[in-house]
């Protein structure tokens, strides 16, 4: 048999994209400017599946939109925005997914003059950090945008109860909603996106994620309309919410859907509301109640009678001991991840009744936990399934270990 030499030209097309299939964006880019043939095979819709374009729009480019359109590319995040957000929109009208994150200059008037008509396509639009938004926006995009399953509107401070009113009335299929840091929202709004308001909008009451962090003005009203309304959401984020407390755990005890809960920084939650969790239906998987400074040992003798299912706790700065590591560990068979950084009482003794009991353990947080020494630690590093230990802010004692961040080697 003659041997025949293969060179790369020789590939067929289909077999040349799926070697392109396996670059970085970059590196997709720069074979598409080696020959005619590898840039045919390079603009193949396989090779560019589920990447988003990165654009800043300063200047007309007449090629952009039909390149992008070529490849496939449904998603995109504007970098600058110096054009019109129209021109986006005209050339790419069966675009999944707009990433506006951190356009300062995107107002209400420009955000108008793009959404004209319906765009059944769009999913996704990530509006974050955009604080010249109001609620006349979220009416266009209420209107139009009526397939909408993802909004992010973290930041965007002159967002009301109005805006969440409209929201309620026409993004029937919206899944994940951020209003992190929308300081004017209220129970109002929080009862229209939980269809309180029946008569005025039917609610957005196929939300799975919603987070609600820095809302300063919710109080534990929110939390029943939520508990009432939205009972397919899985992942609550509270974060800071100085304004909810312990008997706001109550209605949420009944959330048979939720996997993760973050209370992180509120202040009024404590052992009583912990205790209201745990004699719930929660099936709770994630459970983060950091720098809250009223949590504090007896919340873990609850946590292990009705949360014994949870693969990840953060107690970071929690007044939690030793004590309390000991009522917990024998019932957390699941824990995975647990985070107890800057709790000051934990001593070599919490650590060695980790290291006997929480055999899953994947991670663990250390950080500012003053009073292990070296013994503890290397109880801790026996872990079986440990790959990741943060030892953050230590005293450097002579019989203490200082790192910030060590992760265990694979033998």
């Amino acid at each position: 048999l003659l041997e025949m030499e293969i060179h790369v030209s020789s590939l067929f097309p289909e077999i040349l994209a799926i070697i392109f299939n396996y670059l970085d964006v970059k590196g997709k880019g720069r074979v598409a400017q080696v020959c005619m043939a590898w840039r045919d095979a390079s603009y193949h819709k396989s090779v560019w599946r589920g990447v988003e374009a990165k654009l800043h729009l300063r200047r007309a480019n007449p090629s952009l939109f039909p390149s992008l359109q070529t490849r496939g590319i449904k998603k995109v995040q504007i970098l600058s925005l110096r054009r019109s957000l129209s021109y986006v929109i005209q050339g790419m009208p069966n675009i999944e997914s707009l990433n506006l994150s951190g356009c300062y200059n995107l107002t209400d008037n420009g955000l108008g003059h793009a959404f004209v008509q319906d765009i059944p396509s769009l999913r996704m639009l990530n509006l974050s950090l955009c604080k010249q938004i109001t609620d006349s926006s979220l009416g266009r995009i209420a209107q139009y945008l009526k397939n909408l399953e993802l909004l992010d509107l973290g930041g965007c401070s002159n967002i009301t109860n109005t805006g969440l009113l409209l929201i309620a009335w026409g993004l029937h299929n919206l899944k994940s909603l951020n209003l992190r840091s929308c300081r004017h929202v209220s129970d109002v709004g929080i009862g229209h996106l939980a269809g309180m308001t029946r008569s005025a909008a039917e609610g957005c009451l196929s939300l799975e994620h919603l987070t609600l962090q820095d809302c300063q003005k919710l109080t534990d009203l929110s939390l029943k309309h939520i508990s009432k309304g939205l009972n397919k959401l899985k992942v609550l984020n509270l974060s800071f919410c100085g304004g909810i407390s312990d008997a706001g755990m109550i209605h949420l005890s009944h959330m048979t859907q939720l996997w993760t809960l973050n209370l992180r920084s509120c202040d009024n939650i404590s052992d009583t509301g912990i205790m209201h969790l745990s004699m719930g239906a929660l099936r709770l998987y994630g459970l983060d109640v950091s720098f809250c400074d009223k949590v504090g040992d007896q919340s873990l003798a609850y946590i292990a009678q009705g949360l014994y299912q949870l693969k990840s706790l953060s107690l970071c700065s929690c007044h939690i001991s030793d004590d309390g590591i000991n009522r917990m560990v024998r019932q957390m068979h699941e824990l995975k991840t647990l985070n107890i950084g800057q709790c000051v009482r934990i001593t070599d003794k919490g650590l060695e009744l980790i290291a006997d009991h929480l055999t899953q353990l994947t991670g663990i947080d250390l950080y500012g936990c003053t009073k292990i020494t070296k013994r503890g630690l290397e109880r801790i590093t026996q872990l079986p399934c440990l790959k990741v230990l943060n030892l953050g802010l230590w005293q450097m004692t002579e019989d203490k270990v200082a790192c910030w961040f060590y992760v265990i080697p694979p033998w």
